[in-house]
């Protein structure tokens, strides 16, 4: 259970949070709690819808890699709202069932690239407390990512240790939309405390 419970969107009341807001319900298909939770104070969601939209849609890494990276995040870290939320996303940026399944073992399997494992690499290291990223890991991700686009996977990874963060301390309630795609594609997945 939530420990703040998401505004309806009647209640929230800054014009600018609300069309930013109507993004998320075209591209979901609903508005996420954290966003409508957030709202209360609209300087902060404003704030983190800048940079979720810089980070995550802006640049030249493949939005599907960068969504991969968000959930390899989510996964090491634990953040089951997070995880969902990744899952559903990767499907909406056309990654397969398959692959998302084999996400936890994307070194042996050949449904990812050289440079998607590179990152991925990079992601289920990093999440880790205290990061585990090697010069090694960077050295890896140099032979297929310009300095430019390593700053991009970093910062994703950085964006979901914030969302991971915040969703698993508010036990934000995982929406019906991103819960259901997130129990087709991963086996014994279960919303934990975001129910």
């Amino acid at each position: 259970m939530a420990h703040l419970e998401p505004l309806d969107y009647a209640d929230i009341t800054d014009a600018d949070v609300r069309s930013t807001i109507q993004s998320y319900e075209t591209l979901r298909g609903f508005v996420p709690n954290s966003i409508r939770t957030m709202a209360r104070r609209p300087s902060v969601v404003q704030a983190f819808m800048q940079l979720n939209q810089a980070v995550l849609y802006d640049g030249t890494v493949p939005e599907a890699t960068k969504m991969l990276v968000s959930l390899a995040v989510s996964l090491t870290t634990g953040c089951r709202y997070c995880q969902s939320h990744m899952t559903n996303l990767s499907t909406i940026y056309n990654v397969s069932d398959e692959k998302i399944s084999a996400l936890l073992n994307f070194q042996e399997s050949t449904l990812f690239s050289d440079a998607e494992k590179a990152a991925l690499n990079l992601a289920f290291k990093s999440a880790s407390t205290p990061s585990d990223a090697q010069p090694s890991d960077f050295d890896l991700l140099k032979d297929h990512y310009t300095e430019g686009e390593i700053v991009e996977l970093v910062a994703t990874v950085s964006l979901f240790g914030y969302l991971n963060r915040w969703n698993d301390t508010m036990a934000t309630q995982v929406e019906m939309v991103p819960s259901d795609v997130t129990k087709r594609v991963l086996d014994d997945w279960n919303e934990g405390k975001h129910v």
